[in-house]
This record gives C-alpha cells, sequence and structure tokens, in this order.
C-alpha cells in the first residue's frame, strides 16, 4: 500500500508562536518529527504540510520534503488533505493511507506509526485511527493542553475533551485515564469526506478535529501505545522536552 506521512505545521500557535522551529537540542522542533518519522519504513515517505515561508525555508535548505498550503485551514486535518492532494497530483500517484502526525510531538518514535496503522491494515472497514496513551499525573489530566479521551469496550472513541474526562471521582476508580496522542492514520478517501463535512458544535466548542468525525456518526478506532511522550505545546513543555530526549536513544541517528 502507499502509505505517506503528512506533519501539518504552522508558525502561528495561539498557544506558542513560531513553535515549530523553536530549537531541541541543536534542531527545530519540526526536524525531530520528521526524522523520527522517517524512520517507520512502514511509509513511503514524509512531508511536512505549511503556509509559512519560514518553515519552507527550512526544510528547503535541509531536504526536508516540503508542500506549501493554504493560510486559511483552522485545523491540522484541513491541511493535511490539501497537502495530500498536491503530493498526488506531484507524483501522479494516488495515496491509499495517510498518517497525519503532529508537528509537536518531537518525541515520537517510528513504532507508534505501525502500531496505528495496524488496525486499518487488518480491517478495510476503519477509516481513521487514532493513538492514545495512559495520563501520568493529575495535573496532566487536568491541563486543558491534553485531549482527554473516553473510548467503549471495543476502543473506539465516544468522545474527546480537553476538560477532565470521566470525572474526579471516576479517575480515583479507574485504572487508567488516557489522553489522545497525535499519530492519526486517514483512508485516503475518507480525508477527503472529512475535510468536505461541515464543522460540528462539539468539535468547534473542544477544539478538536475528531469530534466532527463522532458528530457526522462515524467511528474513531483507538490504539493504546505503550510508548511515553510529550507534546509541546507551551514554552514550559519544551524545555521538559529537552531535558527528557538529552539521553534519547534515536536522536544519533540523524
Amino acid at each position: 500500500m502507499n502509505i505517506v506521512g503528512i506533519i501539518p505545521a504552522r508558525m502561528g500557535s495561539s498557544r506558542f508562536p513560531g513553535k515549530p522551529l523553536k530549537n531541541i537540542l541543536g534542531k527545530p522542533m519540526i526536524a525531530h518529527v520528521y526524522h523520527r518519522s522517517k524512520m517507520a519504513n512502514i511509509l513511503k515517505d514524509v512531508y511536512i504540510a505549511t503556509c509559512d515561508k519560514e518553515i519552507e525555508s527550512y526544510c528547503l535548505k535541509n531536504n526536508l520534503n516540503v508542500v506549501m498550503t493554504s493560510k486559511k485551514h483552522k485545523r491540522a486535518s484541513d491541511r493535511t488533505a490539501e497537502a495530500m492532494l498536491k503530493i498526488e497530483k506531484q507524483l501522479n500517484k494516488s495515496i491509499d493511507i495517510i498518517v497525519m502526525i503532529q508537528g509537536d510531538e518531537p518525541m515520537i518514535w517510528p513504532q507508534m506509526i505501525k502500531e496505528s496503522l495496524k488496525p486499518m491494515l487488518h480491517d478495510k472497514n476503519i477509516q481513521v485511527v487514532n493513538l492514545m496513551a495512559a495520563l501520568k499525573s493529575p495535573d496532566e489530566y487536568k491541563d486543558i493542553n491534553e485531549v482527554k479521551v473516553v473510548a467503549d469496550l471495543s476502543n473506539f472513541a465516544l468522545y474527546f475533551s480537553r476538560e477532565p474526562i470521566p470525572n474526579f471521582r471516576a479517575r480515583n476508580r479507574a485504572a487508567v485515564t488516557y489522553k489522545q496522542v497525535c499519530v492519526i492514520p486517514f483512508r485516503r478517501d475518507f480525508l477527503i469526506k472529512f475535510n468536505r463535512l461541515s464543522p460540528t458544535p462539539l468539535e468547534i466548542a473542544e477544539s478538536v478535529d475528531m469530534l466532527r468525525i463522532l458528530e457526522h456518526g462515524y467511528k474513531v478506532k483507538m490504539v493504546l501505545t505503550k510508548f511515553n511522550t510529550c507534546s509541546v505545546d507551551t514554552p514550559q513543555d519544551l524545555c521538559q522536552v529537552e531535558k527528557l530526549m538529552q539521553k534519547d536513544p534515536l536522536i544519533k541517528k540523524y
């Protein structure tokens, strides 16, 4: 199958402007995401999708695949859909599955990409997958920058929220609560369909793309990852991630 990774990235993050090019151990964050994603040999290739000349310039100077997209996109998934169509036109070849990899996941492991694809490769009816990971602390559980998720007994998402879910008492009783990890494979045609769906009230309220899928009546398969990563939403997160990556074994490979 023709499976391609796309990393949507923009400089205008409301919570941390300019974060894709913020330095972590000598490289911009977006470079860490790109090189680590490229290590997943299940992907035919990886591209950065951006609307910013600064990111494009860095990519071109450092031989990173880059696709320029519209500045109008408000959702990462919309930017990814535009980039996918441009890549197909460039290569004159259709893509089967797009793995959307958020540009603020510099600790991503290539095995995470393989984990996310496994259900889709075994069941043609699964159209979109998300990784999820255990929340490690009460502070993380309360953090609005962490998107929490609850799933049914078959690991299909029931709801995503920036608020603590399930509630505090349920967390005290539950063995584990979960967060969304933004490694998200879409089947090609479903990504196009998703991009054409109208934005939905809960998606807008929570600022979570996946709620558009649930509100329109489709399913999101969740996969639990064993890998411990931290996304970068604030300058404080950047400092924490840089400390955590000091002894990261993958860095010496790129």
